[in-house]
């Protein structure tokens, strides 16, 4: 596997690792994943939290019909900087770009094996970390996410091999919203999407204390998911 984006270790104990990718690609990003799979398989890595910012892409998952919720054509992603990639992820389509906080879940389930129990997990790990601002997130019955009211906050997608989960969940801090009306956000049509800033009157949340949250609070993740 060859890496162009440097790692930096932001915490370590002896069961787990979080790590910043830094801003990086979200192909070399999957294949990143991939790899860090491989070792947690073969007991060569920790549980690990990975925390990046991906430059702007449409992302399609896996569920059947989600690309009909691309509406911008080639022409107009192009003019908009926007790439389209497709997903070994489940859900439908989302965007990710500057602004957003993304965080890859690589943790060994196999004691627990409910796929389930992780989704909801990693929502009420959101949850938490945003109500340090004052935010009450929650959850829509029949949809994935992190949601103010009819505003989505934070979006949800996860994959697993062998009971090793991947992927996880992206962070709204200060996008370019604008971009979200490209696609139809993970198939949603009866509501929008915000951020952070827009919930907190247009201050922007420091990136750094935002990852400092994410990164205190995933042993409590893992102990509700292993």
């Amino acid at each position: 596997m060859s890496d162009t984006s440097p790692v930096i270790t932001l915490a370590r104990t002896e069961s787990s690792l979080v790590e910043d990718w830094g801003v990086i690609d979200y192909e070399e990003a999957l294949e990143r994943q991939k790899h860090y799979v491989a070792q947690r398989k073969a007991g060569e890595r920790e549980d690990t939290l990975a925390l990046l910012e991906h430059p702007a892409v449409f992302t399609i998952g896996a569920r059947t019909g989600a690309e009909r919720h691309v509406l911008w054509d080639q022409t107009r992603r192009a003019q908009e900087a926007v790439d389209l990639v497709k997903s070994n992820r489940g859900g439908d389509v989302t965007y990710h770009g500057p602004g957003q906080i993304v965080g890859y879940v690589i943790a060994d389930v196999q004691q627990s094996r409910d796929l389930h129990r992780v989704l909801r997990g990693v929502e009420d790990y959101v949850i938490r970390s945003i109500a340090h601002y004052g935010l009450a997130g929650t959850r829509r019955p029949g949809k994935t996410g992190i949601w103010l009211g009819e505003r989505k906050i934070a979006a949800i997608g996860l994959a697993s091999s062998k009971w090793i989960t991947y992927h996880g969940f992206s962070l709204n801090l200060d996008p370019n919203l604008h971009h979200f009306e490209g696609i139809v956000p993970c198939g949603i049509t009866d509501g929008t999407v915000t951020s952070m800033a827009v919930e907190m009157d247009g201050e922007s949340p420091d990136p750094v204390r935002v990852k400092q949250i994410l990164s205190e609070g995933f042993e409590s993740l893992l102990s509700e998911i292993r």
